[in-house]
């Protein structure tokens, strides 16, 4: 492999260096660098950050090629600067055992776009009866760590308790959706004024919230760990705020459309707006950023969720939940927390790589940008700003809630292991 010399980029957002990877590696950091026969990236004035990972990610395959592949699904992702994915188990076969988490992990091993690590199922089907096989799943080349029923909620205590108990063995985290079932049936969007008025079924936050303060206490009285997929409501950050304080081992995220979108946007009954957690109320939106700020919403994860044109173009209840968001992730995280003030580019960097890449144990990710390390890189036109044109995307579906909304920043570059996967915005 060649030398490749990024030259004056703003590391994290601080000061500009030299970046110099030689093959897989960052072999220099500094000024002035120079290396004969090396490419040359201009990188005066863009932002340079380790690669993104995502911890939570619906690549469909096997079973909904038509939504999605894993060819595509990263695709998409290297062109969102990501260079690790954390797939869903809600795949047709679930990936339930040891055969099934083997199969995408190499698909995305062949593929090369990001490293793709499948997160198994907690139970037999995803549904909720039986545990799968969790210790095969790890076991597996695949060595899975992050199990998870995402799509469906993990409602049976008991069920939940001995799932805890299971991973703790090998230090393993459930990944809870947290949806009390019965609290949701019929519901269409989120519960309040908007819901009321519209005449649609409603999603109360204490569905969500009741959920998370279950878990955290059986996580608490097991001694495992316990993560929070796509918390969505200012009661649910308090409930999470006080089981750190308690020192829960309770890790959460936070989907970057949380973090910008409400829903008033149902008002339009534009399908592309329905999702799983729903949209919620701006109290809402303004605690989740609050949260991220401070720490009690640990990471961003995108929930990227494909879906083909006729499961989205259709009337609003018999649409499906979930929307595409692995190529604008970063550029909503921008918007939101860093050009509010929020967040700087290293705090982006914490919760959008390094520790992601920490509660999901993806070796080789969310590593210092320093001499040594895996040259596992993006780089962001941050002054950029354009119009979301989903015709463009790399990911197969379109259903993105950002259509011809401008947005700020733009993924130039992304390096696996010192392999280009997008050079100046395509793909190669």
């Amino acid at each position: 492999m060649s030398k490749i010399l990024i030259r004056g980029a703003k590391v994290l957002g601080g000061e500009a260096h030299d970046v110099l990877i030689d093959g897989a590696t960052i072999a220099e950091v500094g000024t002035g660098l120079s290396a004969e026969g090396a490419e040359v990236v201009d990188a005066d004035g863009k932002v340079l950050l380790p690669g993104l990972v995502d911890l939570h990610t619906h690549l469909r395959e096997p079973g909904r090629e038509d939504s999605e592949t894993v060819l595509t699904g990263t695709r998409a992702a290297a062109s969102g600067g990501f260079t690790a994915v954390f797939a869903m188990a809600n795949t047709f076969p679930v990936a339930d055992t040891a055969g099934v988490v083997e199969q995408v992990y190499r698909l995305g091993q062949e593929h090369g776009y990001c490293d793709v690590q499948p997160i198994g199922a907690v139970t037999v089907g995803l549904e909720g009866r039986k545990l799968a096989e969790l210790g095969a799943m790890h076991e597996s080349a695949a060595g899975v760590t992050v199990f998870s029923d995402d799509g469906k909620c993990v409602d049976d205590a008991v069920i939940m308790r001995r799932a805890l108990e299971y991973v703790k063995a090998f230090g393993g985290v459930v990944a809870q959706h947290a949806q009390e079932p019965r609290l949701t049936e019929g519901a269409q969007m989120n519960e309040g004024i908007v819901s009321a008025e519209l005449g649609l079924g409603g999603w109360p936050a204490v569905a969500e919230e009741s959920i998370i303060a279950r878990d955290v206490l059986l996580a608490e009285h097991v001694g495992s760990r316990v993560h929070i997929c796509h918390l969505s409501t200012a009661g649910s950050v308090e409930i999470v705020r006080w089981a750190k304080s308690r020192g829960i081992d309770v890790t959460a995220e936070v989907t970057p459309h949380h973090l910008l979108l409400t829903d008033e946007l149902v008002r339009t009954y534009n399908p592309v707006f329905k999702v799983n957690p729903p949209l919620r109320t701006e109290r809402d939106v303004l605690a989740l950023r609050e949260a991220l700020a401070d720490g009690t919403i640990d990471i961003v994860a995108t929930d990227h969720a494909p879906h083909p044109h006729e499961d989205k173009d259709c009337e609003w209840a018999a649409a499906a939940m979930g929307m595409v968001g692995l190529e604008t992730a970063l550029s909503v995280v921008q918007e939101t927390m860093v050009d509010t003030g929020l967040l700087t580019w290293a705090g982006v960097a914490e919760r959008m790589s390094f520790k992601p890449a920490a509660i999901g144990g993806a070796k080789g990710h969310g590593r210092p940008v320093s001499a040594g390390e895996p040259a596992n890189l993006t780089l962001v036109d941050t002054a950029y700003r354009g119009s979301v044109d989903p015709a463009g995307f790399a990911s197969r579906s379109r259903n993105t809630p950002y259509e011809g909304r401008e947005l700020p920043g733009r993924v130039t570059h992304t390096w696996l292991r010192g392999k280009a996967t997008l050079v100046d915005g395509k793909l190669t």
